[in-house]
């Protein structure tokens, strides 16, 4: 028997549901800007984010919270609560006066009765409920007066929430309407009720927090964006993105992350065409099964036997129509088929990341970043033989591992660049990992500013406004002398035209003979993906 079990509506039954893999992009697009996954996350939370296919902006906390207050100070702006008990206040004076009447009537004035009762009036309260409450055991003499009070006392709760209310915040509303009791009672449970839902929404108490009251005050996409952002990390780490308390990536995480990354990049490649660098140096052929072509004087003899022999045959089946095949069966040159073939060559890349922090400047370091991924995703899944390194450098340079590269970010406060340490690190991983194609690639913003001599750690800024740093250039020469001679081609991306780094790249690039761009932080996958890709594959012909 089919049984269908109903329940409330709480947000994540919508069809807006998260995706995890374009939530991921979105965290990834945000650690490309520097971010550890947990930072990259309380800012998704705090400042909201977009997915791609969605219709809407998730709203962020801080979002939400600011409409939450606005509608706050719009009630303030509005209303005055001055004057929002003088009707209840007039009520209980006038029964009062009907019981003092009574008791007149009934007693005098100079009963007990009469005394108790002026004692309870005329008490030292100030504030209306105070009043109220001293009578709250007293005998009433007037019909009429008890059942008026009554209906006060009912009120009473009420009524210190409003007085404690007042109290607190009735100095803030200073609008040109003043509330009666019953519109003051509204506002408050109003104002209590938009207070409580900013203090959940601050303090992260998700579960707290009815989807559809925030709804009705603050609309669908606020409704749909809470269950968004209270879904988010559940959701990472269901599907086996996020990990550990503090959350980090999972390695499915940093595969996925490279991948987007590529993906971003052969974008860009199918958008322009820079970079179209052909290498005539082949490495081991890998054959096509798939594909053959004709035989040409000259090309080496790689034949594909079972095309070759199908031709032959379908040639002496044409020729002699109806007559059994004869054998041994007699080759022609124009039968042989010869299978195509890639080239390619192994090699052995280190990029060099500049880290300084002048990289975090008009984009550059995300696209930098952004790059490494991609390059490194791209070995490990396309050319897994090939060895790929990534050095970052900074003041000081260090080898940083695939694990670290989704959430590395450039030097905080750190504005010097130590272009040679990263090339002695570079020529160590060559040398242990040797190739017949070994490369460094570098992406940098800036001239040499930090090195080594001996095992002393220099920084020298640069001579004037325009100018070099004299001892770092010439250190950094060096090295790249000495990378030369181990027969190293250097490759190096910049992401500035200020006239002193074109010159020292122009140094650099006469000495290893190797090749200098300038770039955008744009375009700069578009060149190293190319280059990258050139020098690995070509097609014989």
């Amino acid at each position: 028997m089919k049984s269908i079990v109903y329940s409330r509506w709480d947000g994540s039954q919508d069809e807006f549901s998260l995706d995890p893999e374009r939530a991921l992009e979105a965290l990834s697009d945000l650690m490309m800007e520097g971010m550890s996954a947990a930072e990259a996350m309380e800012w998704m939370q705090q400042h909201g984010f977009e997915l791609a296919g969605m219709d809407f902006r998730v709203m962020g906390l801080d979002e939400m919270i600011q409409e939450l207050r606005d509608q706050i100070r719009a009630l303030e702006q509005q209303y005055r609560l001055d004057h929002a008990q003088d009707e209840l206040r007039e009520r209980f004076e006038e029964l009062l006066r009907r019981e003092q009447d009574a008791l007149r009537e009934s007693h005098g004035f100079e009963s007990s009765r009469m005394n108790d009762f002026m004692e309870r009036r005329h008490a030292d309260t100030s504030r209306l409920s105070e009043a109220i409450d001293q009578f709250r055991d007293y005998d009433f003499e007037d019909e009429q007066a008890a059942e008026e009070f009554a209906r006060l006392a009912e009120e009473l709760d009420r009524m210190r929430a409003l007085e404690d209310f007042v109290q607190q915040q009735g100095e803030r509303f200073r609008g040109p309407r003043s509330a009666d009791y019953e519109t003051a009672q509204e506002i408050r449970e109003q104002v209590e009720q938009l207070s409580q839902l900013a203090r959940d929404l601050a303090e992260g108490n998700f579960q707290r927090i009815s989807p559809e009251e925030l709804r009705d005050l603050l609309g669908e996409d606020a409704s749909r964006s809470l269950v968004m952002i209270r879904d988010l990390e559940p959701t990472l780490r269901e599907r086996g993105f996020l990990r550990g308390g503090s959350p980090e990536l999972t390695p499915r995480a940093i595969r996925r992350i490279g991948a987007h990354a590529l993906a971003e990049v052969y974008a860009a490649l199918a958008k322009d065409r820079p970079g179209a660098h052909e290498t005539d140096v082949r490495g081991a052929a890998l054959p096509r099964p798939d594909e053959t072509r004709p035989f040409v004087f000259g090309d080496p003899l790689d034949i594909d036997v079972v095309r070759t022999l199908l031709g032959a045959v379908k040639r002496e089946a044409l020729a002699t129509p109806g007559e059994a095949l004869s054998l041994p069966l007699r080759l022609r040159v124009d039968d042989f088929e010869l299978r195509e073939c890639d080239y390619n060559t192994q090699t052995t890349t280190v990029l060099l990341l500049d880290m300084s922090w002048s990289m975090s400047w008009a984009g550059r370091f995300p696209a930098a970043k952004r790059v490494a991924l991609a390059l490194d995703h791209l070995v490990r899944t396309r050319f897994p033989r090939d060895h790929f390194f990534v050095v970052g450098f900074s003041t000081r340079a260090r080898e940083l591992q695939p694990t670290e590269l989704p959430e590395v970010s450039w030097d905080m406060g750190d504005p010097f660049t130590n272009l040679q340490e990263g090339l002695m690190i570079a020529e160590r991983l060559v040398a242990k990992h040797p190739s017949a194609s070994p490369q460094i690639l570098v992406i940098t913003d800036g001239q040499p500013t930090a090195y080594y001599r001996g095992r002393e750690l220099h920084v020298e800024w640069p001579s004037g406004f325009g100018g070099v740093s004299p001892h770092a250039v010439a250190e950094t020469m060096k090295q790249v002398r000495r990378v030369t001679r181990q027969g190293v081609t250097i490759n190096t991306f910049m992401l500035d035209d200020a006239p002193e780094l074109v010159g020292f790249v122009e140094r650099m690039t006469q000495i290893n003979r190797g090749r200098a761009f300038f770039t955008s932080p744009e375009r700069l996958g578009s060149f190293l993906m190319v280059d990258y890709l050139k020098g690995h594959r070509k097609r014989s012909r």
